[in-house]
């Protein structure tokens, strides 16, 4: 990671089914080697099963998920006077959707058994109850921020 120059965020293209820009960047990060419309139809078929199980639109349930698994504060680490501290510090807009995003794929695929697409369901339609793995590292991040709340005059 560069130190001094910061690059810019690209602007992804936003969903043909859904004109979603979130839904968008779900699908990348859900793919593997390269193969787009497989992630595609597995975040559809999800989307299918989240709207037979809830009778809500898929997409209002993704959103809420997102929501519900996005951390408000982190940790960083700092060095100050040969000690290292966690420094808890509050998380930037377009982080929250990335951290939220990426701790859902995780704990959709480490859920045991079923088609990916039933897994990631399930773990939609549990962030959207706060329940579930992500939810639960959105706690843990929330707690560790909790606890080293006195360090945070040291602040970048």
């Amino acid at each position: 990671m560069p130190r001094r120059y910061r690059p810019e965020n690209r602007a992804v293209d936003p969903d043909l089914r859904y004109n979603s820009v979130h839904v968008s960047m779900f699908v990348n990060r859900l793919m593997k080697s390269g193969k787009k419309s497989t992630a595609q139809r597995v975040l559809y078929d999800s989307f299918e099963i989240i709207e037979e199980k809830t009778n809500r639109p898929a997409i209002e349930v993704f959103e809420q998920a997102l929501e519900n698994v996005a951390p408000r504060v982190e940790v960083k680490p700092r060095r100050v006077g040969g000690a290292t501290y966690q420094v808890p510090i509050p998380v930037e807009a377009h982080r929250q959707i990335t951290l939220s995003m990426r701790w859902l794929l995780t704990a959709a695929r480490s859920r045991g058994g079923r088609s990916m697409s039933e897994k990631l369901a399930n773990e939609l339609m549990d962030a959207v109850n706060n329940q579930g793995a992500a939810v639960k590292r959105r706690d843990d991040t929330h707690r560790m921020a909790e606890a080293n709340r006195a360090f945070s005059h040291f602040r970048y």
